[in-house]
């Protein structure tokens, strides 16, 4: 099995705590692909789940999210096979999923910029196939740009990790340059990052100045506003920036720490689907009741 962090991070590891990520890898992979496909499924059959753009977008995010968590899944099993052709899809999937996943964080992050900080004058036409082209269709790009060399340069297909302890060996399906894991992946996720950062940020300090008008009132309570902080964090994908306290060096708590929170996401991303479908039943239960009683007035 394969720990999560190699996604990011050139792994030099014991075979001892590369099988313990690698279980939590896999358990967590497990858990957020079916949660993820439970959040899809829910937004094609719920009709109040498909009311919000923004709930397309989490659908979105979960679909590539999906993808990676499933496919990462099949890349040390593939590369057993000796299949070299099945070998490079597995590890194409990988990586367009894993680009898809970063660029509709990214869009989260953008979505929510234009619904709390630009109140007004946001109406964008033909918004969710504009924001659809750029999620699905950047990635591709990239992707499309590296397999364009793939007769001259290989950067996919069957990458033997080296186990720091007993120099054994465990082959996968994934990127074989480190140039190309570090070139463009760090640096596509550390401009998302950035990005994302800056808008939690701004977005938290709102949150907050409205808490502090709302605790005037007795309202507010503050578990409510650290979950949506955690909420947004796991949308934005900013644990996924643990990767950087792990670059040229092994620190065995950020592994563990990045495993746990990012195998996961597509679960925690299923959390925040429900609490906000919840939250909707409540208000139109709410509104309708208020109507109900204007009217009989």
């Amino acid at each position: 099995m394969t720990p999560f962090a190699v996604l990011l991070s050139n792994l030099e590891i014991s075979e001892e705590q590369w099988k313990i990520l690698s279980s939590i890898s896999y358990v967590g992979c497990g858990l957020s692909a079916f949660f993820s496909a439970s959040t899809v499924l829910s937004f094609m059959f719920i009709r109040i789940a498909r009311a919000e753009v923004s709930s397309s977008i989490h659908v979105s995010l979960s679909g590539a999210l999906f993808l990676l968590n499933i496919s990462f899944m099949l890349s040390e099993w593939t590369a057993t096979l000796g299949m070299d052709g099945f070998c490079v899809f597995i590890a194409v999937m990988i990586h367009y999923s894993l680009l898809s996943c970063f660029t509709w964080m990214a869009i989260e992050a953008l979505h929510l910029y234009l619904l709390l900080i630009r109140v007004f004058n946001i109406y964008i036409r033909h918004y969710m196939v504009k924001l659809s082209l750029v999620g699905w269709g950047v990635p591709a790009i990239v992707v499309g740009a590296l397999l364009s060399v793939y007769k001259t340069k290989s950067f996919y297909g069957k990458n033997e990790m080296t186990l720091s302890d007993t120099n054994k060996t465990n082959a996968i399906c994934w990127i074989k340059e480190p140039s190309v894991l570090y070139g463009v992946n760090l640096s596509y996720f550390t401009v998302i990052f950035l990005f994302n950062l800056g808008i939690l940020i701004t977005v938290s300090r709102q949150i907050f100045k409205l808490r502090h008008v709302g605790s005037m009132h007795g309202k507010m309570p503050v578990w409510k506003d650290a979950g949506t902080v955690l909420g947004l964090m796991s949308l934005m994908g900013t644990t996924w920036g643990l990767a950087f306290f792990s670059i040229g060096f092994t620190n065995y708590v950020i592994l563990y720490l990045f495993c746990i929170f990012n195998s996961m996401q597509g679960f925690y991303i299923f959390l925040w689907m429900c609490g906000t479908m919840r939250k909707n039943r409540a208000q139109t239960a709410q509104s309708k009741t208020k109507s109900s009683v204007d009217i009989s007035k």
